[in-house]
């Protein structure tokens, strides 16, 4: 049964947490007379282990916050006001389908530009939910490459689509690497695997330009300047091989290209690497002999390792290093990024590219402002946006822009959300979307190896409807006929997996129903070391420190994030040996300082962003600046300053502090612009260009100025 009785009369329904987060945790939600009344976690889930963090811990005031959009509206009022009129479904829909066909007919469908990504991250209602309808519409197709997309790439060329480690194997572990990653704000039930580590002996080791939370947990903290990670790794690969510190038999056996490699990582040496990153030659050699000589070891990047003009060669680097030393032959020693790739998702049944017109154009969403716009040039240009699952105003770089846009009058948006975002405020209709407590979904993970299902413990509130219901209702007044358009959300389910995998062994959507969540088909954490004898899923079978992948298709996206097409690849030469790529912006640009813009502790991107808990939780949107630089420009801890160039600018609070070196300022994403001083937040600074490979972003390659305001 999906709910369980209990002793006071109500009922506790399973659960899983939507948050686009590598912990997707199993939650228990109790409900008395139809009214959820708290979230928890489920102590019995060996991962979220009974807790949940502070961005979904108070997930029932999210459910009932009184500005909820519960009914379709209207705009009323200018562009951008936020002034909306109530309309009934049928009305919206009427002008939705109409709009729609109206741009078709007199531009051509791809006029039409859907905006998405994981607002939620079900299976069912997440990234691809409305990939079919717009696949099948011939609308541009939207290339959404904010998370993880050059990494996977570089990763995918390297070792192929692995799991990697076990989470949970990481208690086996002798030296970790925690690698740009923040674990304790955006990853906490990751951290008392680290933590038993810890107890057991193991050294933990986290290197970041900012010493956060996790950091100061650590054994061994080292300040790096951004966008030099690459730098680091392959002196490295320098050191190890240098040295004579591989694992002789290993790299013989079970990679390719390693004399390639040793003859590339040469002219890497640590005095070369330290100019670099600001980390002492002495310093790095100590941590490639150590992470060499210390096994199992085992490293955890994170999203933030690709945000660099390099960032694919960085993914690229690091990714070699565990082959190098052996680290894969042992429970807990290898490379943690996505341990997604074992769900055997079935994802063209998610996003049927079939559908497709031949040769639609793709844009990708870090372009939208210069879409919107006219500066790309667009022919047909946008006319029609239909926005959900995202929130473009604060995630999308150049925010003036995309606001330019947004306010064109000859623009017709669709938003579906739960609140008026700062994007919603500009739409033409909003529509109400329900949340994870009234609705049905199954999740896979990228951060542990269990498969959820998620029961609605609720019914939906006023006439919010799932995304899947949304796309349903959208079809049926197209016309579409196919069979994906007419699904029930549990023959989505259905689909949503091979469930004759061997990973989905005895598990079944009748058992979720009963349990909740099950872990997949695979060794236990204490046995599980999937390239003990090699296997690597590359065409090699083995870990190419020469890529193959790299020589033959070049620069890709994988078609999971441009919904499902794999034509108009970005392409291009790349160099099928790791080598370093220095950061695009310098101080030439006349802008002195390094922006990184991380995840926020209390926000999910821009999810709770508005909401009261987690705003008084975040505090004010502040910078954190250097003394040294604060006391260069006159700045004092606490007053107002101005962060800018010529990309645009936004306005926080001073944090002094010594958290950051020297040279690096930090402003966390995740605030709403309609609640900051002059409606703007980080990415009003931010640029569109995209890394070296994946078209991944480059947050972290951002030079600013400070000043008093």
């Amino acid at each position: 049964m999906p709910a369980i009785e209990t002793p006071a009369g109500a009922t506790v329904v399973r659960g899983a947490c939507p948050h686009d987060c590598p912990d997707t945790c199993a939650m228990l939600v109790t409900v008395a007379d139809g009214r959820a009344l708290e979230v928890r976690g489920d102590p019995e889930h060996p991962f979220t282990r009974g807790g949940l963090c502070v961005k979904v811990n108070n997930y029932v005031d999210k459910v009932y916050e009184a500005t909820r959009v519960l009914y379709p509206l209207r705009r009323s009022g200018p562009k951008g006001s936020g002034r909306f009129e109530r309309i009934t479904w049928d009305a919206a829909l009427d002008e939705i389908a109409g709009r729609f066909r109206a741009a078709a007919e007199k531009r051509g469908p791809e006029a039409i530009m859907p905006v998405s990504y994981l607002g939620t991250e079900g299976i069912l209602n997440g990234l691809n939910v409305g990939d079919p309808f717009f696949n099948r519409l011939g609308a541009t197709i939207s290339e959404r490459t904010y998370c993880d997309s050059g990494a996977c790439t570089a990763y995918t060329m390297t070792i192929g689509a692995t799991a990697g480690v076990d989470p949970e194997s990481l208690v086996h572990s002798r030296y970790i690497v925690v690698w740009a990653c923040n674990i304790m704000s955006t990853n906490l039930h990751l951290w008392p695997f680290v933590a038993e580590a810890q107890r057991r002996g193991a050294k933990v080791v986290v290197i970041d330009p900012v010493r956060h939370r996790t950091a100061k947990a650590a054994d061994w903290y080292l300040p790096i300047r951004p966008g030099t990670d690459g730098a680091l790794a392959l002196a490295m690969m320098h050191v190890i091989i240098g040295e004579g510190l591989t694992d002789e038999a290993y790299v013989r056996d079970h990679s390719v290209g390693f004399h390639e490699l040793a003859e590339r990582v040469r002219q890497y040496t640590p005095e070369w690497a330290a100019e670099e990153t600001g980390i002492a030659a002495e310093d790095i050699r100590t941590l490639a002999r150590e992470y060499a000589t210390s096994q199992p070891s085992m490293i955890r990047i994170g999203v933030a390792i690709e945000r660099q003009a390099g960032g694919g060669q960085t993914v690229r680097s690091i990714a070699c290093l565990p082959a190098l030393v052996g680290a894969w032959r042992q429970v807990g020693g290898g490379l943690l990024q996505l341990p997604l790739w074992a769900f055997p998702v079935n994802w063209g049944a998610l996003m049927h590219p079939e559908l497709q017109t031949p040769g639609t154009r793709i844009v990708n969403q870090f372009l939208l402002g210069r879409a919107l716009t006219g500066e790309l040039e667009l022919d047909p240009p946008i006319t029609v946006l239909m926005v959900y699952n995202s929130n473009p105003m604060v995630v999308c770089p150049e925010q003036a822009k995309v606001a330019a846009g947004l306010a064109r009058e000859d623009l017709f948006t669709v938003v579906s959300d739960h609140f008026l975002t700062d994007t919603a405020r500009f739409a033409d209709i909003v529509l109400p979307a329900t949340t994870q407590l009234e609705q049905q979904d199954i999740m896979f993970s990228w951060g542990h190896f269990y498969v959820s299902l998620n029961t609605p413990a609720i019914a939906p509130l006023g006439e919010a409807v799932p995304n899947t219901e949304l796309f349903r209702r959208l079809a049926a007044r197209m016309g579409f006929d196919e069979p994906c358009f007419t699904r029930t959300d549990d023959e989505m389910i259905a689909e949503a997996f091979d469930w004759s995998a061997p990973a989905m062994t005895g598990i079944t959507v009748d058992s979720l129903r009963r349990t909740g969540w099950a872990r997949l088909n695979l060794p236990s954490a204490d046995e599980y070391a999937p390239h003990a004898e090699g296997n690597f899923p590359t065409p090699s079978g083995k870990t190419e420190f020469r890529s193959s992948v790299a020589e033959q298709a070049g620069n890709f996206v994988l078609p999971l994030f441009r919904q499902g097409s794999n034509e108009y690849q970005p392409g291009g030469v790349v160099d099928p040996l790791p080598h370093y790529i220095p950061p695009r912006e310098t101080a030439d640009t006349g802008y002195r300082l390094n922006l990184i813009s991380p995840k926020s502790h209390a926000y999910l991107n821009s999810s709770a962003g508005d909401q009261a808990h987690q705003k008084r939780v975040q505090g004010e949107p502040t910078v954190a600046i250097h003394p040294r630089d604060a006391e260069d420009r006159g700045l004092v801890d606490g007053q107002y300053v101005r962060v800018h160039n010529d990309r645009g600018a936004f306005v926080v609070l001073a944090r002094v502090t010594d958290e950051v070196a020297p040279g690096v300022v930090m402003s966390q994403m995740g605030a709403w612009p309609k609640n900051t001083k002059e409606n703007a937040t980080v990415n009003a600074v931010t640029p569109f260009v995209f890394a070296d490979l994946g078209n991944a972003p480059t947050f972290s390659d951002t030079r600013v100025e400070v000043s008093p305001v």
